[in-house]
């Protein structure tokens, strides 16, 4: 037994010896035009699988059928996905089709239903290494990745006119444009905020805050990012020129909430430290701090969470997130339904 294993661990040294002058001399098949081995493709795929299934257990999915998510999400994937995964009436462009491993083509791919929800949620927000799929740029948005999730688990069954309306909400924007999100006029919707109107500082404020990170977002940053200060100043300065009185659509908001709402708003509830909305966000044209924006008008939705982002911590925004995430951290849920509400039944600009 002994030499037994004498001659193993010789042999074991040897290998290791052999596996490093074989790379030290350049002769490690690196090559992607060449592609991976059958069996080495295999196995990477089934270590991927095992990893994804081990890592996702205990992630407990949140309710997705409020179809503004899949909205949000569809315009991020338009924008980063796309480009490398296709989408229906898009093409998998020639580039990454010359990967390895090659992205796959998600239309296609998860038609076959292989991945559960909370796996796809994992995907989104780690990545894959030894892939070009990167992990989500932002460690605190998990409702951003939950939005990519309900998007791409209605992905399969969309036609190319569906998954454009989706993506570009009916626009003639392309990928990444500001339009295709926010709206032609700026004037916003249940996934993405009403930027018309609102004050060129707080608006410019915002774009730097996404791109240096201050301000948490996975969609919003790798945007931002790509802006160099003078066009996000001239971006500010375009959507604080536009008519704010625009209409967020699809806003309903039950009437009952609304006073609930408009009391909290003007009163606060200072038993807890939570002051009056109004003497930030109005709704009056007074004189008050640029960087505190117009919140009138927009949609309850997207209002709901902002201030459930704040109540958390970590949202993080201009210089001035701090005084929210103090305001809303007492908040509860039904107060939050309420103030969203109240605000969205206001016009915009008021």
């Amino acid at each position: 037994m002994k030499r037994f294993l004498w001659h193993a661990a010789i042999t074991l040294a040897l290998l290791g010896v052999g596996a490093l002058v074989f790379i030290t001399a350049g002769f490690a098949p690196i090559s992607a035009a060449a592609g991976h081995w059958p069996v080495t493709r295999e196995l990477l795929h089934f270590a991927m699988e095992r990893g994804v299934s081990t890592r996702s257990l205990g992630i407990e999915a949140p309710a997705l059928d409020e179809p503004w998510l899949a909205r949000k999400g569809a315009g991020h994937y338009a924008a980063a996905c796309m480009p490398c995964h296709g989408a229906p009436g898009v093409a998998q462009p020639l580039v990454p089709r010359r990967m390895t491993p090659k992205p796959p083509f998600l239309p296609r791919t998860l038609a076959a239903g292989e991945m559960s929800r909370e796996e796809l949620f994992w995907v989104v927000k780690h990545g894959i290494k030894y892939t070009a799929m990167p992990a989500w740029t932002s460690e605190r948005r998990d409702d951003e990745v939950w939005a990519m999730v309900a998007f791409l688990e209605r992905l399969p069954e969309l036609s190319p006119s569906e998954y454009r309306w989706l993506a570009f909400g009916g626009t003639d924007a392309g990928p990444g444009d500001c339009a295709g999100c926010h709206g032609e006029r700026g004037e916003g919707n249940a996934a993405y905020p009403r930027i018309a109107g609102l004050d060129a500082a707080y608006l410019a404020a915002t774009l730097d805050a996404f791109a240096s990170g201050r301000r948490q977002s996975g969609i919003m940053q790798p945007v931002a990012a790509a802006l160099g200060e003078g066009e996000r100043q001239r971006l500010a300065s375009h959507f604080a020129a536009l008519d704010a009185t625009a209409p967020v659509a699809d806003a309903e908001v039950d009437a009952g909430s609304v006073e609930r709402g408009r009391r909290l708003a003007f009163q606060g509830a200072g038993m807890r430290r939570i002051p009056a909305c109004v003497e930030c966000h109005g709704p009056d044209r007074s004189e008050r701090n640029r960087m505190y924006p117009d919140i009138a008008g927009q949609h309850p939705d997207y209002l709901a969470l902002q201030l459930r982002l704040f109540a958390r911590g970590g949202r993080g925004g201009t210089r001035y997130a701090h005084l929210m995430e103090r305001a809303a951290a007492g908040l509860e849920p039904g107060e939050i339904r309420d103030l969203a509400a109240y605000y969205a039944s206001l016009p915009p600009g008021s």
